[in-house]
């Protein structure tokens, strides 16, 4: 199963305790997959879902509420009426009631409820994107609303005649996953979050260190270079003996980082005085290239 299938399997197991929560979470399905139609003068109301879990989950609520006695195959006949006066629903598909949805627990029942009847959301180990799928632009910006409260950053995309509430950053859905009731998922997804915090900071600091280990290495080359022009060009007993032992000692010793390359001096010489002198050996090699470069085009 989909690490977005599991939330769901756990999440269709969690019940409302209260009254209005469970009416709240029940406008939500109703608002995301239902239909009030009439057949010979009759109102009926359907689910359009097939996804048998959700269909029952619906029926219970139904039942707890004490609104329905009988469910054949996604079809309420019996007090439909009843169902969507208790739901102050007109049409289905609509956004909910304000009234509903007052409390911050019947928020989260909503939330809750919509996310079973049109969400999904991606692996974690591949990408942090949680995603609700509405029919039109009010449903889409009421639930929008709705998340919202609880500061989330939650944003709508139009996708194929569709509205998508959506939300990308990690610790925001670990959020909602966690005011769903999504306890177990909450765990999972903060598992995969910490692993994958852990081997970004990893290769993080193995890019830094490789980084600066080329860097080291490119400067040294640079320094042997110089060196063995300056050698070739005029000598290295041109230049004071300061440069001269320093040359050497980097003649000899081509990986030695620089503090090191000072402890083989005599005396020792820190980090920053080796620098210096290798600097000094530089300028000096770019200034016999200048002179050999003029010399070529005289």
């Amino acid at each position: 199963m989909s690490f977005s299938g599991d939330i769901k399997a756990e999440l269709v197991e969690e019940f409302p305790k209260s009254r209005h929560c469970q009416i709240a979470e029940l406008a939500a399905y109703v608002a995301f997959l239902g239909n009030f139609h009439k057949k010979d003068g009759k109102l009926r109301f359907s689910l359009e879902t097939e996804n048998p879990n959700i269909q029952r989950k619906c029926f219970t609520l139904l039942k707890k509420l004490d609104t329905i006695t009988r469910y054949d195959a996604g079809i309420i006949e019996e007090d439909a009426e009843g169902m969507r006066t208790m739901l102050k629903m007109e049409n289905a598909t609509t956004p909910v009631d304000g009234l509903l949805l007052q409390q911050q627990c019947c928020k989260r029942s909503f939330i809750r409820g919509a996310f079973l009847a049109a969400g999904s959301m991606s692996d974690p180990n591949k990408a942090y994107h949680f995603e609700i799928v509405c029919d039109n632009a009010p449903l889409a910006e009421q639930l929008t609303d709705v998340l919202n409260v609880f500061e989330l950053d939650a944003k709508i995309v139009e996708r194929k005649n569709h509205y998508v509430v959506y939300i990308k950053e990690g610790e925001q859905i670990s959020t909602v996953l966690g005011l769903m009731g999504a306890n177990r998922g909450v765990l999972d997804f903060e598992n995969v979050r910490v692993m994958k915090d852990m081997r970004n900071a990893v290769n993080r600091k193995v890019n830094c260190e490789t980084a600066n280990i080329s860097k080291t290495v490119n400067a040294a080359v640079r320094q042997l270079e110089d060196i063995r022009f300056i050698d070739e060009a005029v000598g290295l007993d041109t230049l004071s003996s300061n440069l001269q032992e320093i040359a050497q000692v980097r003649l000899e010793n081509p990986d030695t980082p620089l503090k090191d390359l000072g402890n083989l001096l005599d005396p020792p010489v820190g980090k920053s005085g080796v620098n210096h002198r290798l600097r000094r050996i530089s300028e000096i090699a770019d200034r016999l290239r200048e002179e050999r470069f003029q010399e070529d085009l005289s």
